[in-house]
């Protein structure tokens, strides 16, 4: 590895150009130490992927130098690659706040992985990695125990903030101003900073004013039967729910495995009170409308979330009647509107009352920091460089914008691409080699098998289908036995369109006798020449593009 002695190198292998996956790694001389290791989820377009984790080929060329991997707090998009990182890389010891701690060992019980060097970290926890010395500092999220991480060499000290925003009137513990002021007093050179909402001007609304509209709303409707819909790791937000229907004497139904899991850690955790409202949905059927709260995942009109089934009258626990107040508690996770919209409209159809975040009703707010937050922030730690991190392209060049608004040379922040790198050497950063930073799709128990064309192939059985051509000849003869057989998948009905059927039989079949004509032919040679005459033809008649899978049986007699 092309590493000069005693510089820092800073590799990022996920999180820049997208909101999710986030990894990055830090290395000094021959210790690394890794800051969290995340999932996104994937689009409609990567058809039958269950994850995309980073690519972790640096760490697998480099396992002999990891320390540890550290982590920021307990969402997905921080921690959710580590069974699959665990199964490819040996992490000596991975540090994380307690709740972190908590979903983690969840996740690897689910996955039957056994990992026994797990330990919890808080803000006065100091370690020291040969010359990186890691501190850490509360900040304020969505969920318990966000912490940001400063990490100190020789060449100079590294702060990332994790997922944070500014919020005076937090529900949890309020955020270490003065710790974030005084290391930004002794000296920042590189601020690696959430750019998730770097485009939103102002302040983010506080978690209280949301407290505050849905008591209200408990109080409005307390002769209906309340069902929220909220993201299940909001603990805070579901913690607010609890006590809201603690003091209104509801008892709560929970939906939803993540959310069944999310809450029961928080309760054993101490993070949320009153486990003793919790009914099953055998309980559900003998409580009044008013006497119940259901709690539910689907958000994002995700098709086989538990609200969505309810708005298709599908869910077979809980059916939905007009007394019904649905509120959604969430916010649109970019890309989900429509299927948001689908969802909302099915339940408008179910006859039920609908609310969800608007300037009218304060149901939501983001974990995220917005513009004038993010200004705070470079306010406290003035780094001298910058590299936004946690953002689309558009948020990261806005938080750049920001930072250089805010005191940051232009020529010192760096907005940069997984797998590349920066290097700190005495202060002062340069960029680094380019490592590779590419998206690796986990399907089933498979990782990195399905690759770019895999997903072509799929996309395009998902739009034009698959043809399949059956041929019978003697390879011996160079004979064509029968006239081939066609069938087809997602392409076209066989039985409605037996002319366009009969002229792909008849031009498959010139096509074959003509190659057979080449006395050197074989197997390869006549499924390429068949794909490739077919393709412009079908094309030609159909104005699609199915995949063609010939299939050739030698018939020997």
């Amino acid at each position: 590895m092309n590493i000069e002695p005693n510089e820092t190198k800073i590799v990022v292998l996920g999180g820049l150009g997208e909101v999710g996956k986030n990894m990055y790694c830090v290395m000094h001389n021959d210790a690394i130490v890794i800051i969290d290791a995340g999932v996104s989820f994937p689009e409609d377009d990567l058809k039958g992927v269950d994850y995309v984790i980073p690519d972790f080929t640096f760490l697998k060329e480099n396992e002999d130098k990891i320390k540890a991997l550290l982590i920021t707090h307990g969402h997905e998009d921080h921690i959710g690659s580590i069974p699959f990182l665990l199964s490819q890389v040996n992490i000596p010891v991975i540090y994380a706040p307690n709740h972190a701690k908590q979903l983690i060992q969840k996740k690897l019980e689910d996955r039957n992985i056994r990992y026994d060097n797990l330990k919890v970290y808080d803000d006065k926890t100091k370690i020291k990695f040969k010359e990186i010395e890691v501190e850490f500092f509360i900040v304020t999220h969505s969920i318990p125990d966000s912490h940001g991480i400063s990490i100190k060499t020789p060449d100079g000290r590294i702060i990332t903030t994790g997922d944070y925003k500014f919020d005076l009137t937090p529900i949890g513990p309020d955020a270490d101003l003065y710790k974030m002021a005084s290391l930004g007093h002794d000296g920042v050179d590189l601020l690696i900073s959430d750019s998730t909402n770097a485009l939103n001007e102002g302040f983010s609304k506080s978690e209280s004013i949301v407290d505050e509209t849905l008591g209200d709303m408990f109080t409005r409707f307390k002769n209906n039967r309340i069902i929220i819909a909220t993201f299940a790791s909001n603990i805070y937000r579901i913690k607010h729910i609890f006590e809201t229907c603690y003091k209104h004497n509801r008892k709560i139904c929970i939906f939803g495995r993540s959310m069944e899991n999310n809450i029961s850690i928080s309760i054993e955790g101490g993070y949320i009170d009153h486990k003793e409202i919790l009914i099953n949905a055998e309980e559900l059927k003998n409580l009044k409308p008013n006497e119940v709260t259901i709690l539910c995942t689907g958000t994002q009109g995700e098709p086989l979330a538990a609200l969505s089934r309810m708005s298709a009258g599908t869910h077979k626990q809980v059916k939905l009647t007009p007394n019904d107040v649905v509120i959604f508690s969430s916010s649109a996770i970019p890309g989900n509107a429509l299927s948001i919209s689908k969802t909302i409209n099915k339940l408008y159809l179910q006859g039920v009352k609908v609310y969800t975040s608007s300037s009218l009703a304060d149901l939501h707010t983001s974990g995220h920091a917005n513009e004038e937050e993010i200004k705070l922030l470079m306010k406290l730690i003035k780094p001298k460089y910058l590299m936004p991190f946690h953002g689309e392209y558009r948020m990261l060049k806005k938080q750049a914008n920001i930072g250089i608004a805010c005191g940051v040379k232009k020529e010192n922040t760096f907005i940069i691409k997984n797998g590349e790198s920066l290097i700190l050497k005495d202060h002062v950063i340069t960029r680094g080699p380019i490592y590779s930073g590419q998206d690796i799709y986990v399907d089933g128990s498979r990782i990195g098998e399905i690759g770019s064309a895999v997903i072509k192939d799929r996309k395009i059985m998902a739009s034009d289908g698959i043809l399949v051509v059956i041929v019978n000849v003697n390879m011996k003869e160079k004979k064509l036995l029968i006239k081939p057989n066609i069938t087809t998948r997602g392409f076209i009905l066989v039985n409605e369109n037996e002319e366009l059927i009969k002229k792909i039989e008849t031009k498959t079949e010139q096509i074959i006798n003509e190659a057979l004509k080449d006395k050197k032919i074989n197997f390869i040679l006549l499924k390429e020449i068949i794909t490739e005459n077919l393709y412009p033809y079908i094309n030609y008649l159909t104005g699609r593009k199915p995949i063609i899978l010939p299939i050739i049986l030698d018939i020997k007699k």
